[in-house]
């Protein structure tokens, strides 16, 4: 049985999709299905039950599917090993990241591992927290970006950033001008202000409700989401303020649409932190772009996300080996 048509069986059940494994492989749907049925003729039974929307795998594709995980591990691992002796650095990283880590940031990482290790695929997730968790879990991807980390049970926690929250303003709001006179501004200033935030079931939205009411700070909530991209958006508009990690807005800050103003009597920052399963042995590609990660975002060169250039310096090659992909509900 063909090495390809195991990976097939594990795209289609990773993504939950034929069509999505087809453009994973960057083959046509119908060669995967045929791929898919071969298979289970081959085997004698069935191992997708297509008759189920979204569809299932039957008992036999579930064992089936545990083997061909451990297979393609092993298999993975022997590469890697042979890569080793030779000290190349080839294969595939899967990254799921949630939205808000800070486009701009991962930037930066992206492009300078593609320039350090050029025959490596690097692909980016930006998902929902609990999908990020979920991905890691499943064998989906090698290594997960999320805040506040949970340690312990299969997930092992490394802390990657501590990033400084602000208060995010549009450009006329009335605390502007105290805040850039006086380098910030006091978070009792906050009191009674529209806030836009994240919904309740994210831990950011938790711990900034803890650390104004612990500041016995009043506010009110006029719109939440699990989308940053839409409270930076409620706030440019003037539907109110939020409080948000620095980094997710430097964008809009440098484009003149949002104000980012210290708080100047609290010290909040969000940490970040890069998970992997704790029982999993990362691949020498994995290894090298975690280990990049503890560059700090600083010491490599800005990007300029809209045409591919580092700044200051010549056009980047922007392959399809290094792959951005953001899905619904990116949430914080």
């Amino acid at each position: 049985m063909p090495l390809r048509t195991v990976e097939l069986f594990c795209d289609v059940v990773a993504l939950r999709s034929f069509s999505k494994a087809a453009s994973e492989r960057d083959v046509t749907q119908s060669s995967v299905s045929q791929s898919i049925a071969s298979l289970e003729k081959r085997l004698g039974v069935q191992l997708i039950d297509r008759g189920k929307r979204p569809f299932e795998l039957t008992h036999a594709g579930k064992v089936y599917h545990e083997g061909c995980r451990t297979l393609l591990d092993e298999f993975r691992k022997l590469e890697d090993r042979v890569r080793k002796m030779v000290d190349m650095v080839v294969g595939r990283v899967r990254v799921a990241a949630i939205y808000s880590v800070g486009l701009s940031e991962m930037d930066r990482y992206v492009a300078r591992f593609r320039e350090l290790y050029p025959d490596a695929e690097l692909r980016i997730d930006y998902l929902h927290p609990d999908e990020v968790y979920r991905r890691v879990s499943s064998d989906e991807a090698d290594l997960g970006l999320v805040s506040f980390p949970k340690e312990g049970g299969e997930f092992t926690a490394q802390e990657w950033q501590q990033q400084p929250m602000v208060l995010v303003v549009p450009p006329d709001h009335k605390l502007v001008e105290e805040g850039r006179n006086q380098s910030g501004v006091s978070v009792h200033a906050l009191e009674g202000e529209d806030f836009v935030c994240f919904t309740e079931e994210l831990k950011i939205r938790r711990q900034i409700d803890r650390w104004l009411k612990g500041e016995k700070i009043a506010f009110n909530v006029v719109h939440s989401f699990d989308n940053i991209e839409n409270i930076k958006r409620a706030v440019e508009i003037g539907s109110g303020v939020s409080i948000l990690p620095e980094p997710t807005v430097q964008r809009e800050v440098n484009a003149g649409t949002l104000v980012a103003l210290p708080l100047k009597d609290v010290a909040w920052h969000r940490p970040i932190g890069v998970i992997h399963r704790r029982n999993k042995s990362l691949s020498t590609v994995a290894s090298k772009f975690k280990e990049l990660l503890n560059a700090p975002p600083a010491s490599l060169p800005a990007v300029d996300r809209a045409n591919g250039q580092h700044k200051g310096r010549s056009r980047m090659d922007w392959s399809a080996k290094t792959e951005e992909v953001l899905t619904a509900s990116p949430a914080g």
